[in-house]
């Protein structure tokens, strides 16, 4: 082994020593007792309990507001890490990744050839899920640091194509079923949808062929006032999505397998959220969405288990007003 991979697991080593039983998680063997130890979690710390939900999609998410990656299979939160993001100048961006490649021995080729351990690229130009330095704050390149145990256990159980969202806010954990979250609807209130129509991109198009396989994202911007879709990290669709919705919090959902395995849609939680987790969408909210018939009856074959939906603030097109998310982060 290389000395630089061995000071690197001493000193991430050291990092969890202030709390061991409760960064290794070994005694957590309940959603419940996770989510109670993973409030806890101080810097170099993380929790892993994959036997909670043994089987289905994976998704993960990085929060970078409060520094915490959370792990979700088949919508159920399986492990809980503390994490490092880019500082200022080197901000890791928000958006929609899937893992583009998977390399556990990788050494940069930017920083003097640095151990990379476990990394799984996210985008072409350099950022990835990785094990590194976690200060309790963020000091990266762009990378997104884990601590190194934890970067080994999320290495082993995600595949290529497994979907990372990045956002900067905390998201509802609410789960709801038969994919209603996008079906479309008749209007509701004209002047409002008029006013919210106006102001949305007018970029709207369908082109699968771009990307003709793999697992698919859809992207609701309330910003934009539009809905973009993507299959294996690459936009092959963007349509009109009215959200009437007053709420600005980021909210992500899976499509997994409910308890008679019909398709429900379940909402990844975040710090903060917890005690909504599996709390049903009400009607009245889904009835804020309005997306075009036509558009939905395209994006509908497309939804299958581990199919992921982000909503946000954040905008879709580079002309609109506010953050920007990446969309287009798997192709070359």
């Amino acid at each position: 082994m290389h000395p630089g991979w061995l000071l690197l697991t001493a000193g991430l080593a050291a990092s969890l020593a202030a709390g061991p039983a409760a960064a290794q998680g070994a005694k957590t063997s309940s959603a419940v007792e996770l989510a109670r130890q993973a409030e806890r979690l101080k810097p170099g710390q993380w929790l892993w309990a994959p036997q909670i939900a043994p089987r289905g999609p994976m998704l993960v998410f990085v929060d970078l507001s409060t520094q915490r990656a959370t792990v979700y299979r088949n919508g159920v939160r399986i492990g809980v890490s503390t994490v490092s993001t880019g500082k200022p100048g080197h901000e890791t961006p928000t958006g929609v990744f899937t893992i583009l490649q998977k390399d556990a021995r990788h050494r940069s080729s930017t920083y003097n050839n640095a151990p990379m351990p476990f990394q799984q690229r996210l985008t072409w130009d350099g950022v990835a899920l990785h094990a590194g330095g976690l200060p309790g704050y963020p000091e990266s390149h762009g990378c997104v640091h884990l601590p190194f145990a934890f970067a080994r256990a999320l290495f082993e159980a995600t595949s290529h194509a497994t979907t990372v969202v990045i956002a900067g806010d905390a998201a509802h954990p609410v789960a709801t079923g038969g994919g209603e979250v996008l079906a479309p609807a008749l209007a509701r209130d004209a002047e409002a949808e008029a006013e919210a129509a106006a102001a949305a991109p007018q970029a709207e198009f369908w082109e699968p062929a771009r990307s003709p396989a793999g697992p698919v994202t859809i992207v609701m911007s309330r910003s934009d006032q539009a809905v973009s879709v993507l299959r294996n990290g690459i936009e092959i669709g963007r349509g009109q999505a009215i959200n009437t919705s007053s709420d600005d919090s980021t909210h992500v959902l899976m499509l997994g397998s409910g308890k008679d395995g019909e398709p429900v849609w379940i909402y990844a939680g975040v710090s903060g959220h917890e005690d909504e987790q599996g709390r049903v969408l009400d009607e009245a909210t889904r009835n804020l969405v309005r997306i075009a018939p036509d558009f939905y009856a395209r994006v509908a074959p497309l939804l299958t288990p581990g199919t992921t939906l982000l909503v946000t603030q954040a905008s879709l097109s580079a002309g609109s007003v506010g953050q920007r998310l990446t969309v287009l982060s798997g192709a070359r």
